[in-house]
């Protein structure tokens, strides 16, 4: 063997080991996970879900455990659960299912929470609905039984900046320049009505070295209205509220509940939340939507799943007819294509978001609906709607 061979074995066994070295520090790079889940926790009077958690056996609890657990995001926003001023239900469901191993999964904690009352089943004293009375749940600031139904929660591994939150509830919808007026709305009513039907949260996170704004928000569905359409009019413009948050030009007329004025100026975040809204089919008003996926500060990394296409082609009828990939679906709803209005649905739909800002660098991202063949596909049917997560990684730096 000559001096050549040997020193090439040599700078073999001395870059192997540095290669492995180089591969260990990158996969432990902090990679971070956010993720928005819509679980549909939401019950028809105060106290019930409560109720229902404590002990630890509700099957939807623990079904929606599973599959947290299963994604195991850091930071994620669970849209409809029933909010309670103790944040007792909020409590149980952390402590009693998420940290609890469900289906073989390890048990996740969230230390970090942050709840906060919502404009959903809040008495607005007006008749919104013209049926000659005030109190129903459609006169409410936003359409829910009781005070707080179809709330939503934040959990965190990380720690949240709780000093720094924004939160925009009581923002007046008649305030942001070019409201989409629902017609027949009288001019004593029209400024007293809120534009956020739950609300809009600014959420500051503490990660490393970096600060992460974790946008969240659950606008209305675009549709059980009439000729008025105020809900798809609600719907386009609590969207549009990001986009005005993000552009700070356009940002002067936002105020929050403390009353400080302005958007959000160079920052990190992430836009998290059941929209309500798809880009392509669907009837919602998606100019507004499609004005955020376009914006220059942030990107939009598609995640999609092979189950959603599976789902599509099985289930079909109004599946068939729409102009969006089914890889992109997030929510399983109705797809009767009856002439009757009350038989018909809009498909599966893309309306749950997961969208960092530019800043951030990308690593993956998904929808979480498996495959018909796989064993959990019969357990994501606990909620129409799909956990959808992007993954960043915290310490890189992505151009601006």
């Amino acid at each position: 063997m000559n001096r050549y061979t040997l020193g090439a074995i040599a700078c073999l066994l001395v870059s192997v080991p540095l290669a492995w070295h180089l591969y260990e520090r990158r996969s432990q790079r902090p990679i971070v996970r956010f993720a928005t889940f819509n679980v549909a926790l939401h019950r028809g009077e105060p106290g019930a879900l409560l109720r229902e958690l404590r002990g630890g056996g509700s099957a939807a609890g623990k079904q929606l455990a599973a599959i947290v657990q299963r994604c195991a995001p850091d930071v994620l926003l669970l849209n409809e659960v029933d909010h309670d001023a103790a944040g007792e239900a909020v409590a149980v469901l952390v402590r009693e299912y998420l940290a609890v191993g469900q289906d073989g999964q390890q048990g996740i904690d969230y230390p970090f929470v942050f709840h906060a009352p919502v404009n959903t089943g809040e008495p607005s004293g007006l008749d919104l609905d013209g049926d000659g009375k005030s109190d129903g749940p459609a006169d409410a600031h936003g359409y829910g039984a009781f005070p707080g139904q179809y709330g939503m929660v934040l959990l965190s591994r990380h720690p949240i900046l709780q000093d720094e939150v924004r939160t925009f509830r009581q923002l007046r919808w008649s305030a942001m320049p070019g409201a989409l007026r629902p017609d027949g709305i009288a001019d004593a009513v029209w400024p007293q009505l809120r534009l956020s039907s739950k609300s809009h949260w600014d959420v500051p996170i503490g990660i490393g070295r970096r600060k992460v704004h974790a946008l969240c928000s659950h606008p209305t569905p675009p549709v059980f209205d009439g000729p008025e359409d105020r809900n798809g009019r609600r719907n386009h413009d609590e969207i549009r509220f990001w986009v005005d948050y993000l552009t700070p030009e356009r940002a002067a007329w936002i105020v929050d509940d403390r009353g400080g004025n302005g958007g959000l100026a160079d920052a990190d975040f992430v836009v998290l939340g059941d929209l309500n809204c798809d880009p392509v089919d669907g009837d919602a008003r998606r100019e507004a939507l499609q004005q955020l996926l376009a914006h220059p500060r942030l990107v939009d990394p598609l995640p999609g799943s092979g189950g959603a296409v599976d789902v599509a082609l099985q289930q079909f009828g109004a599946n068939a007819q729409q102009r969006g990939e089914a890889r992109f679906d997030t929510g399983d709803f109705p797809d009767g294509v009856a002439d009757s209005a009350a038989e018909r649905g809009p498909g599966n739909l893309r309306v749950d978001y997961a969208l960092p800002s530019r800043s951030l660098v990308v690593v993956r991202s998904a929808v979480f609906w498996p495959r018909s063949f796989e064993m959990l596909a019969s357990r994501v049917g606990v909620s129409d709607h799909r956990l959808v997560y992007v993954d960043v990684d915290i310490e890189g730096d992505a151009p601006r």
